[in-house]
């Protein structure tokens, strides 16, 4: 089978065509968990201060501050 050969071209289309998905696959997967990493990252920063600053707040009231 010479490479010239119709069939083996497309042969060799077709596996170049399924690794393309694969690695499509791969990165949209990496993608959406780097989106969920922001996310959690941004509600940390949004409640996690008002978290913090609740709990300082029942401390300081236990320790008679207020």
């Amino acid at each position: 089978m010479s490479i010239d050969d119709p069939l083996q071209k497309n042969i060799q289309r077709a596996v170049g065509i399924s690794a393309l998905r694969k690695i499509r696959t791969l990165v949209d997967a990496e993608d959406a968990h780097d989106v969920f990493k922001a996310k959690a990252l941004r509600w940390l920063l949004s409640y996690g201060v008002l978290v913090m600053l609740g709990v300082a707040l029942l401390l300081a009231k236990f320790l008679g501050v207020f």
